[in-house]
C-alpha cells in the first residue's frame, strides 16, 4: 500500500510540470535569445502591463504561456517570481548567467541577495553586472544601496551620482542620494538635490527614516538591509 501511494505522489507530482516537462529540463536547457515572433511580443507587452498595475500573478500566467526556452520570458518570470517572494527566482536567475542577458541576471542574483541581508554576495553579483552593462542606471543604484548598507559612504555616493546621471530625473537613486547626505548630516546639499529633482515630502521623510536607522546599527541589526534597500520597483523593463 505505502508503494503505490508513493507512486500516485510520483505522478502527482509530475503532473505539475508545466507543458509536460520536468522543472530541470527548463532550467537546464540553453535559453535562447532570438526574436519573439508577433504573438510572443503581444502576450509580453501584456504580462508587462499586468506587471506595472501591480497585477504579478496575472503577469505570471501570461508568461507561462510563452516558451520557457526563450531568455526574455525567464527574466521576467525571474522577476515576477522575485517580487511575489517566490524561491524560483534564484535558479531562473542562474539560468541565464552566461547568456546575453548575464547582466540582467547578476542583477537580480544581486537583488535576491540584498533582501536576504547578505551584502556581501549582493555586492559579488551586482559588481559583476556593473561591468557587463556598465550604463545601466538601475544595477548603479542597486549597487550604491549595497556599499550604503555596508556604510562605504564613498563608493554608495559614486554609483548613485552615476545613476542620477545616467538618467536624468531618477528619482530612486535621488532618494538614496538623500539618504547619504543626511546620514553625513549634509543638510545644505540635501536640501539642494531635493529642490533640483522634485523631490515630494513623503520620499524626504523617507530617506531621513532610512539615515536614522543607518545610523543606528546596533539597535536595527539585520534588518536595516531590507528596509534600507530601495531596489528597482516593480517594473519589468
Amino acid at each position: 500500500m505505502k508503494a503505490l501511494i508513493a507512486g500516485l505522489s510520483l505522478l502527482l507530482l509530475g503532473g505539475c510540470a508545466s507543458n509536460g516537462q520536468a522543472p530541470w529540463e527548463t532550467l537546464t536547457s540553453t535559453a535562447s535569445c532570438g526574436k519573439l515572433n508577433s504573438d510572443q511580443q503581444l502576450a509580453m507587452n501584456l504580462a508587462d502591463d499586468m506587471a506595472k498595475d501591480g497585477k504579478l500573478h496575472a503577469s505570471l500566467a501570461n508568461l507561462q504561456n510563452l516558451p520557457d526556452n526563450l531568455a526574455d520570458v525567464r527574466l521576467r518570470k525571474a522577476k515576477v517570481y522575485r517580487l511575489l517572494g517566490r524561491s524560483e527566482a534564484e535558479p531562473l536567475y542562474r539560468s541565464l548567467l552566461g547568456s546575453c542577458l548575464a547582466a540582467e541576471a547578476e542583477h537580480g542574483l544581486g537583488q535576491l541577495a540584498a533582501a536576504k541581508g547578505d551584502n556581501g554576495l549582493a555586492q559579488a553579483h551586482l559588481q559583476r553586472a556593473a561591468r557587463l552593462s556598465p550604463t545601466d542606471e538601475k544595477i548603479r543604484n542597486d549597487l550604491g544601496v549595497v556599499y550604503l548598507n555596508q556604510l562605504r559612504v564613498e563608493d554608495a555616493k559614486f554609483e548613485f551620482l552615476t545613476a542620477i546621471e545616467l538618467r536624468q530625473g531618477d528619482q530612486l537613486a535621488a532618494v538614496n542620494l538623500v539618504t547619504l547626505l543626511i546620514y553625513q548630516d549634509d543638510w545644505s546639499r540635501a536640501a539642494e538635490l531635493v529642490s533640483r529633482l522634485g523631490l515630494s515630502p513623503a520620499q524626504v521623510t523617507e530617506a531621513q527614516a532610512r539615515a536614522e536607522k543607518l545610523k543606528a546599527p546596533a539597535r536595527t541589526g539585520p534588518a536595516v538591509a531590507a528596509q534600507v534597500a530601495a531596489v528597482t520597483p516593480p517594473t519589468l523593463q
